[in-house]
């Protein structure tokens, strides 16, 4: 089943989350996304890589917005026989001082030139473990700190090890994110070196483990990454290596997973130049490069994009720098495969909510994580103001999104947006598409016609939504943060709203409204001509560069080959 992987070296690919495909609840949000085009780009560009996450056989969770305009989680469930293949090979961990198996599904990903990648998706519900070890790989980010904790041990200890005894030769270790980093300790554990050899220094060989890891961080903020007490670490996870030198890799006091892949990877990137510098300033003393994200060309154009780009700029499935020929595609064509798009967001919002869009007045989209720092109700901050902008410039606004279970906070902002719907329903249609996926997402980046983006800088990784976008000529009216520091040309991209500095609300707010009045809606009520270059901007210069082949290049050459 695995032969044709095993003939040539591979680069494991750690995540928690990989979006495989939208029915596979194996994903999150941007960071499961990210990771899933970045496997999509490996197979068209046929770099050899092997994806690594937990199966999460009850999902993340499937939203339901009630009466009231509240959130309800129900369990996602999935079968990865419909899917993914068994494989033979099962696994051992001491989790809790008891031995836990763990099996691996395969999920083979297709590129564009008959590669294919496998990822291998990681399975603690096996017979020989007790109920709540066969729970362990169930819920994507669900549970309490030591559920995550065993997560993260089966991700990053369990993965290593199923590599090996499926036969994988694995040339490099690559860590999305701080969450697989345990996997740099299984490594650990593997080099050790005799007393003898060692001297007065570590037992442990950490420039050869260094050698092999790769870690991307997408977290500057100390109080959002993994962090375990190491008193939980020693009941759940024993004695991996000795204490002292965890403690000098992952800090002091707790266990802080981000701190341990720095310690353990040769090579560190942050995910854009403003991330990397905000990263920078956050762990002094570490070298931590710059390679901005993108998402996968042929994932997020819409169909209708895809053909015309097919007709007009053959080649740029391979090579999307092609999108900077956008010149070449007359205004009614580009506008045409826009349309139809559009349309089927219409359709969408229709079925999912009852209200009907019209294709003639201006969308506005904003799908996020629902949080506090994405500042989903900022548009919403001066409503009277917003009523007046109305009036003279007719719009519609479509919003999406999750607030993690736990996130009460981000479920108050759900409710709010909801409450603004129903307030604003006789001046501006809104409508709210519950249970964020893959495939909503993709008809609102290519549906809508402005995508809308607030976040409190500098808080803002890098943000792919807006990218997704560009790809379907959508430009981006947004917070100077995160990508959009490198993809704003004011007016021709799309427009920023205030500063790359922090600022209030209402500073913020009003440098919103203020462009949505005298810049933004005028100029698509201008018409085609006035808007087909806002639109040809947005593909041609940031389509073109913030894609994921572009990012899996960065890394083949800059990391893998050293």
């Amino acid at each position: 089943m695995l032969d044709e992987f095993l003939h040539e070296p591979r680069i494991a690919y750690f995540s928690m989350e990989i979006a495989l495909q939208s029915d596979i609840p194996t994903y999150a949000g941007g960071l499961g996304v990210l990771a899933g085009d970045t496997v999509r780009s490996a197979a068209d560009l046929d770099v050899p890589l092997v994806g690594v996450c937990l199966i999460s056989r009850a999902g993340y969770f499937r939203q339901e917005i009630d009466a009231q305009g509240r959130q309800v989680e129900h369990e996602d469930s999935w079968d990865p026989l419909a899917f993914a293949r068994p494989l033979s090979a099962k696994i051992a961990l001491t989790i809790e001082s008891r031995e836990v198996w763990v099996r691996g599904w395969l999920y083979v990903v297709h590129g564009l030139r008959r590669y294919r990648e496998p990822v291998i998706l990681l399975d603690t519900d096996v017979d020989e473990n007790n109920g709540e070890d066969r729970r362990i790989t169930h819920y994507l980010y669900g549970g309490d700190e030591a559920y995550r904790l065993k997560q993260e041990m089966v991700l990053g200890i369990g993965g290593v090890r199923m590599l090996r005894a499926l036969g994988l030769e694995i040339r490099q270790y690559h860590l999305n994110e701080g969450h697989s980093a345990l996997l740099a300790l299984e490594l650990l554990r593997r080099f050790t070196r005799s007393q003898e050899g060692a001297g007065v220094g570590s037992i442990y060989d950490v420039p050869r483990v260094r050698e092999l890891c790769n870690f991307t961080t997408h977290t500057p903020i100390e109080a959002a990454q993994d962090q375990f007490p190491y008193d939980l670490v020693e009941r759940i996870m024993g004695s991996v290596i000795d204490a002292g030198e965890l403690k000098a890799l992952a800090g002091d006091r707790r266990l802080n997973m981000t701190r341990l892949a720095l310690n353990l990877s040769e090579y560190v990137n942050g995910v854009g130049s403003r991330h990397a510098e905000v990263s920078q300033r956050s762990f002094p003393g570490y070298r931590i490069h710059a390679v901005a994200n993108g998402v996968h060309p042929c994932t997020w154009a819409s169909r209708s994009f895809v053909q015309l780009y097919d007709e007009r700029l053959r080649g740029w499935r391979h090579e999307p720098e092609l999108l900077n020929r956008i010149e070449q595609i007359p205004d009614a064509a580009l506008w045409q495969a826009h349309l139809a798009a559009k349309r089927t967001l219409i359709e969408r919002v229709r079925s999912a909510t009852g209200l009907t869009l019209s294709a003639e007045l201006p969308i506005l989209a904003f799908a996020r994580r629902m949080t506090a720092y994405k500042r989903p109700d900022l548009l919403f901050f001066d409503i009277e103001r917003l009523q007046r902008i109305a009036r003279a410039f007719p719009f519609q606004l479509v919003i999406a999104g999750k607030a993690h279970p736990h996130d009460q906070a981000g479920k108050q902002l759900i409710e709010a947006l909801n409450r603004y719907r129903v307030q604003l329903s006789g001046s501006i249609p809104i409508a709210f598409l519950p249970n964020y996926n893959m495939q909503i997402a993709l008809e609102m980046v290519s549906g809508a016609d402005i995508w809308l983006n607030t976040p409190l800088p500098p808080l803002e990784a890098s943000g792919t939504s807006g990218m997704k976008a560009a790809f379907n000529g959508v430009p981006s009216l947004s917070v100077l943060d995160g990508w959009w520091m490198e993809g704003c040309i004011e007016g021709i991209t799309g427009w920023s709203i205030g500063n790359s500095l922090p600022s209030s609300a209402a500073d913020d707010a009003s440098s919103l409204y203020d462009k949505l009045e005298r810049s933004v809606l005028p100029l698509y009520r201008s018409g085609l001509q006035a808007w087909a270059p806002v639109m040809r901007g947005a593909i041609g210069k940031n389509a073109a560069y913030f894609n994921s082949h572009r990012m899996m290049r960065r890394y083949a050459t800059e990391a893998y080959i050293r």
